[in-house]
């Protein structure tokens, strides 16, 4: 035979499109040509595959014209997860092993020039690909690569360490020798978070992260140096509810996409916390081919941006189609790629440059203009985007050493759980992904509670959108209380959360 067909899958996104691989041998003159839009790693597979056949004891067909299609042409291939598939055809094509067992199998792994496979970038996308596929082949994937696959329920992925364990299951007859099925990775053990008991005073803060914790709302919280922000967003995950069997497979499918899946932590929330000098590729994602960025790999997780005025101006301005959407998509003149987005933010900042504006404990030395100047750095529609603004006042030593030992983290996580069930039972969603119909349907307010918020809005100035985030956080506030609907009281508090740095 000299024409075989070996299946396998591109990454697009967290999409993974199927790839049918054509390996063609003919007669004249020796070569070896690789088509079907391949980046440059994928090309280099000439050379791995030469070497893993030659050092496996296999043949490689010196003699032969070799053309390898990977098709469809129109869709960008990378990384070396053709390696296998390209040997295979080419092992197929020239008779080594069973070209018609190929039919039932899709397989990706990079090659070493030993025959060695590598594990692959994106495995656990593949495999929710193939699975909403309905694909009947079985995929076969190094064996590191085919642990993460097996966390989708109902598929059975083959794993294999070598080129040779993959040949030999390819043998025809009774001759073949079974790949094993891949075991899925245990559960992990919940590794323990720092305690919110740990952080002296600060009552209003810790009580603005519950409501955002049993919401699902974002947080900016603004103090002078010292006071507590960071170690607050640093136990702020502590107090989000486990993670669905969905959105940790959702969660781990990103982080295998961007090559930093942690197969001891897969069902925790994902806490990412990038420096200030992080571009906007870097944070929303970009690149050649598009990666994910730390928006996508904080996916139902916690993206904590400390010094939040400090970042560039086009990064934070990217934050706010994803924070409404809770996707991003990036376009590229070749090609374009859409990432999930659905991150918690937890961001916090100075009041001014020096940090010191409003604190009893030393004296601001920032001008009016400086001050208005480094708020500034921050737009109004972002700045609108976030439900909680929260003050974080420096406190005395006096004071913070007569503070008494706030709630564990573990009882304000209960509360947050029992919110976010109701939440779940009445609208299937977080009180933060509720749309305008289901606000009106769900967040109806009493006569007096409508009419103090129609007021604050009209003395405020606030956009509908303002209006609509008072809505959803006082809808919070309520469940928090096991109230049936929001009552002036739960609107109050909710107002308080937006008078921070601006009034709409």
């Amino acid at each position: 035979m000299t024409l075989a067909i070996v299946h396998s899958r591109s990454l697009d996104g967290l999409a993974a499109p199927a790839v049918t691989a054509e390996v063609h041998l003919a007669n004249g003159l020796p070569s070896f040509t690789l088509v079907g839009l391949a980046d440059t790693e994928v090309k280099e597979a000439r050379e791995r595959v030469r070497a893993a056949l030659l050092n496996s004891g296999l043949e490689f067909p010196h003699n032969k014209r070799i053309t390898v299609n990977l098709a469809p042409a129109d869709l960008p291939k990378e990384s070396g997860r053709f390696d296998l598939p390209i040997a295979l055809g080419i092992l197929a094509a020239s008779g080594q092993i069973d070209a018609a067992r190929l039919e039932h199998f899709e397989f990706a792994g990079e090659l070493s020039l030993a025959g060695d496979l590598r594990p692959v970038r994106g495995a656990l996308a593949m495999a929710l690909a193939a699975h909403r596929d309905g694909a009947s082949r079985t995929l076969v994937l190094p064996e590191t690569s085919a642990c993460e696959a097996a966390l989708i329920e109902g598929l059975r992925p083959l794993g294999a360490r070598h080129l040779l364990d993959v040949v030999r299951a390819l043998l025809p007859g009774e001759a073949a020798q079974p790949l094993p099925v891949a075991q899925p990775l245990p559960k992990p053990v919940r590794a323990a978070r720092p305690d919110l008991r740990e952080v002296k005073g600060q009552a209003a803060a810790k009580r603005a992260l519950e409501v955002a914790a049993a919401g699902g709302h974002s947080v900016l919280l603004v103090g002078p140096p010292g006071t507590g922000k960071s170690m607050l967003a640093q136990r702020f995950a502590g107090l989000l509810p486990p993670l669905t069997d969905a959105q940790a497979l959702e969660s781990a499918a990103v982080l295998s996409l961007g090559g930093t899946f942690d197969a001891g932590r897969w069902r925790e929330r994902v806490v990412r916390s990038p420096h200030h000098s992080a571009s906007s590729v870097a944070l929303v994602g970009g690149g050649s081919p598009p990666r994910p960025g730390e928006i996508s790999l904080a996916h139902h997780g916690v993206l904590f941006l400390d010094e939040w005025p400090e970042f560039p101006r086009a990064a934070l301005e990217a934050l706010r189609e994803p924070l409404e959407t809770g996707r991003i998509t990036i376009s590229r003149a070749a090609r374009q790629a859409e990432f999930p987005a659905r991150f918690q933010l937890i961001a916090a900042m100075n009041p001014c440059p020096c940090g010191h504006a409003g604190s009893p404990l030393r004296a601001c030395r920032c001008s009016a203009e400086q001050v208005a100047r480094y708020q500034g750095r921050l737009s109004g529609p972002l700045l609108d985007r976030i439900d909680l603004q929260v003050e974080v006042p420096a406190v005395t030593p006096a004071v913070l050493a007569a503070a008494p030992d706030g709630e564990a983290s573990e009882a304000l996580a209960e509360r947050t759980a029992q919110a976010r069930e109701r939440q779940t039972d009445r609208q299937g969603c977080s009180n933060a992904l509720l749309d305008s119909a289901g606000i009106d349907r769900h967040a109806e307010l009493d006569d007096a509670a409508s009419r103090f918020l129609q007021a604050a809005a009209v003395r405020l100035g606030w956009s509908a959108r303002s209006q609509h985030r008072v809505l959803r956080v006082a809808r919070t506030i309520a469940d928090l209380a096991g109230a049936e609907r929001p009552g002036v009281a739960h609107v109050a508090e909710a107002i308080q959360y937006r008078r921070v740095l601006i009034a709409g």
